[in-house]
């Protein structure tokens, strides 16, 4: 059955459409809110598609406002989608209280726990839910699927990549939560969401999952400031590096000089990541 989207806003942008719309989840039993900009190109042919996974505090439309990436993706014919963090107006005390947790923070995963675990269920959503729609009614190329994000979104981006091979041809990330199993924020929404038990923490943690033998489909690109105030404390990009020379998966890290957290790093680097993706999602096609 296909499922209603309701169009919020459309708005022209290098010659293309940005648009925003919200259905009714029947993974999370709720409204939920996503945004897409297809390039010029979607009127012709199916695309490559690149999913932005938000960090948090952020909404489906922070990406597409912030990070100047309509430019590139216009020029490559990339179609970008990115959605809400997290469930909203769940009516569980105390929801929006905590910008580490609940409204804003559902972590890209599927909580266990009561009473997360009644909507928030971000992994299945994204996964599931928003995927079909995408493939079915986008001009998507479904052989052409990538998966980015920052922060929170750059764990998810890496997680989902990690554990759903089969669904992301490509990842990348901004400064991201590499290692959420040994991090305040990643302490404190897991043991909310998942329980007290480590091995169900690790299931969602990009570092732990590459040392338990977890493959990234392709190489991915991780861009972090070194002036990211979160980066000692949160990110600790050092333990994915240093689990994915062990494990022999390749990777990229690029290390910037002043840069910090906000999308003044990401907007100066999006055009690598775009042309990043479209060279491994299209390499079939160079090849040929």
């Amino acid at each position: 059955m296909t499922i209603k989207l309701e169009i919020r806003n459309q708005h022209r942008c290098f010659d293309g459409t940005q648009s925003y719309y919200q259905h009714h989840s029947e993974v999370i039993g709720l409204p939920m809110r996503f945004s897409v900009y297809a390039p010029p190109q979607a009127g012709k042919q199916r695309l490559p598609v690149l999913f932005f996974l938000a960090g948090l505090t952020c909404t489906e439309e922070t990406f597409m406002i912030k990070a100047g990436a309509q430019r590139y993706a216009a020029e490559l014919g990339l179609v970008l989608v990115s959605m809400d963090t997290s469930p909203r107006n769940t009516g569980i005390p105390g929801e929006g209280d905590d910008w580490e947790i609940g409204a804003g923070a559902g972590f890209y995963l599927d909580a266990t726990q009561a009473p997360w675990s009644q909507y928030f269920r971000m992994e299945s959503y994204l996964t599931q839910e928003l995927y079909r729609i995408i493939l079915e009614q986008f001009p998507v190329n479904p052989e052409q699927v990538g998966i980015t994000g920052h922060s929170m979104g750059g764990h998810g981006a890496l997680t989902l990549a990690l554990r759903h091979p089969e669904l992301y041809r490509s990842v990348s990330a901004f400064a991201p939560i590499a290692a959420p199993a040994s991090c305040p924020w990643g302490e404190k929404a897991f043991s909310l969401y998942l329980g007290e038990s480590p091995e169900d923490w690790h299931q969602h943690d990009a570092t732990a999952l590459i040392a338990a033998g977890h493959h990234l489909p392709t190489t991915p690109l991780i861009d972090q400031g070194m002036a990211d105030p979160f980066l000692a404390k949160q990110l600790h990009p050092d333990y994915l590096v240093a689990a994915c020379e062990q494990a022999g998966q390749p990777i990229t890290l690029r290390r910037h000089a002043d840069y910090d957290h906000s999308y003044f790093f990401i907007s100066t680097f999006i055009e690598d990541h775009l042309r990043h993706h479209h060279t491994v999602l299209t390499l079939d096609q160079m090849d040929g």
